[in-house]
């Protein structure tokens, strides 16, 4: 505790440790928030420091991905660190730990290690002489054995209930792989059980936070440290946070993403941070879902719901409004003459005062499929276009129509409406319900509509026989150009939803639109 106030006083000092051997997901910006957040009401400092211990898993790509993830969501770390950069201060540390009896250099395979665990079996190198194993260790770092013939492994209470005690963990390991931060400068590399503690108290952290799972780890933690005679920080335990219908588990997204399941870690159905972008969640949404669901030690489970709507709070007063068919339905206007007119639509209809745009209205025009039905011609709740001449609906912002006929195809589907139009309705009042959106002119576009991705709230190993089918359906339809011409990324399409342009497939001449959620929480 001296030394440590000697380095940084009473400096409250916290830190966000990510695996690069991945991309991030909505855990990791709880944690980031978590901890950043303690830091900003400490005063005090969070360190954004990778655990990079496992070069075969891990890459530039990844360590880069974390930074402009962690940025993205508004936070930045007081520094940034690797375990790498403490591996000639880890591996010192080791030989104190044989020096004092604690360590031993072991021979067997990773699969006489597991088997001898289960039945609390010691090691056959447990007893070597504390010469011996330091002897081999140097070896070890030398690069004198091959991968798997030598461990360096620590000394556990082989009596202890706890089940990680009762066994020697692996403090080092022979890997032959190009580490992505310090090149080949090592052929051993510490595991977790030895590196997280000590990095923790090299880095004078405050609180080591971390969820429940590590929470049978923390007598071994402690028990490293005090071995090793170095500081010992609090560690605080919470729940782990889960959007349901969905996985919180990079190994279960790396397959998802190898079987094809998904169409990478990107993908928009995924609460991956990169899917979550692409989808359109504003990071204000994800952090204020953090803020709401709050730290605790309980179950931490939450509908996909919750997020939709921090992200429509968000978007509600940032995105613009515009229009958009999904399902196009020709409507002729029969009575419509002369050039094509313009219509003024606002971007906030609850503020005029943010501006408007204009889209033009002429002859022919588009609406959903969905408001026009044969069957709901006596059906009151129905508000759409029906085959009734005394019927009046209007096309927002602009005119009142009345049904004159339509269309059908051979198998009896509509393809076709013919209407009137009232010229002096511009600024009518007397439709009160009954106000559809329309294109006309309108560019041709793409819209991805995405439900959850599993049929289950919280999917198994048997996730393969959970995946929603539906989870994407792929619309071809019409938006307004001012959409297109638009620099904005995020809009409102009125009554169907908030969408954004894709990241990764939109171009002006091939628009391709995401849906970030509809308009109102889905009621199960």
């Amino acid at each position: 505790m001296k030394k440590r106030f000697q380095a940084v006083g009473d400096r409250f000092v916290c830190r966000f440790p990510p695996e690069p051997n991945g991309y991030l997901h909505i855990g990791h910006a709880k944690s980031m928030y978590f901890n950043f957040g303690l830091a900003k009401t400490n005063n005090g400092d969070c360190i954004l420091r990778y655990d990079d211990t496992n070069p075969d898993a891990e890459s530039k790509e990844f360590i880069d991905n974390i930074q402009e993830d962690m940025r993205w969501l508004g936070h930045e770390p007081a520094k940034i660190t690797f375990s790498s950069d403490y591996f000639p201060e880890m591996y010192q540390l080791a030989v104190n730990l044989i020096k004092k009896g604690s360590a031993y250099v072991c021979h067997h395979t990773q699969e006489e290690v597991k088997a001898r665990r289960k039945t609390r079996t010691a090691s056959d190198w447990r007893d070597r002489p504390i010469e011996e194993s330091l002897k081999l260790f140097e070896m070890m770092k030398m690069g004198m054995f091959a991968e798997g013939e030598a461990s360096l492994r620590m000394k556990g209470d082989l009596d202890s209930p706890n089940a990680n005690m009762n066994c020697d963990h692996v403090a080092y390991r022979i890997k032959y792989s190009h580490h992505p931060h310090v090149g080949d400068q090592w052929c051993i590399y510490p595991s977790y059980d030895f590196t997280h503690c000590i990095i923790d108290s090299l880095e004078w952290v405050t609180a080591s936070c971390c969820t429940l799972e590590f929470e049978n780890r923390r007598e071994s933690y402690f028990w490293l440290l005090d071995e090793l005679d170095l500081y010992k920080p609090n560690v605080w335990e919470f729940s782990r946070f889960v959007i349901e219908n969905n996985f919180i588990s990079k190994r279960y997204i790396k397959e998802l993403v190898a079987e094809g399941a998904v169409s990478g870690w990107d993908d928009p159905r995924l609460v991956t941070l990169k899917g979550l972008r692409r989808r359109g969640i504003p990071p204000q949404a994800i952090n204020d879902l953090c803020e709401e669901t709050g730290v605790t030690r309980n179950t931490n489970s939450h509908s996909p719901e919750k997020l939709y709507t921090c992200a429509r709070n968000v978007l509600d007063s940032t995105a613009g409004r515009g229009m958009c068919v999904l399902k196009p339905l020709r409507v002729n206007i029969v009575n419509f003459e002369g050039g094509a007119k313009s219509v003024k639509c606002p971007h906030f209809p609850q503020d005029k005062n943010r501006g408007f745009y204009n889209v033009p209205f002429g002859k022919t025009v588009y609406i959903d499929r969905d408001d026009f039905s044969l069957e709901k011609k006596d059906d009151k709740k129905y508000y759409g276009l029906v085959p009734d001449e005394k019927k009046t609906v209007r096309l927002k912002y602009a005119f009142n129509i009345t049904y004159v006929s339509h269309k059908t195809d051979g198998d009896g589907n509509v393809v076709e409406i013919s209407v009137k139009y009232d010229p002096e309705s511009s600024n009518s009042k007397a439709v009160k319900r009954g106000h559809l959106t329309w294109v006309c002119n309108g560019v041709p576009a793409e819209f991805r509509l995405y439900n959850t991705l599993f049929n289950v709230p919280i999917p198994t190993s048997n996730w393969r026989q959970e995946l929603n089918s539906d989870s994407l359906v792929v619309e071809r339809g019409f938006v307004t150009k001012p959409i297109i011409e638009s620099k904005e990324n995020s809009f409102q399409f009125e009554r169907l939803g908030y969408f954004c342009k894709d990241s990764v497939d939109y171009t002006p001449e091939k628009p391709v639109f995401n849906r970030i959620c509809e308009l109102r929480a889905r009621h199960k």
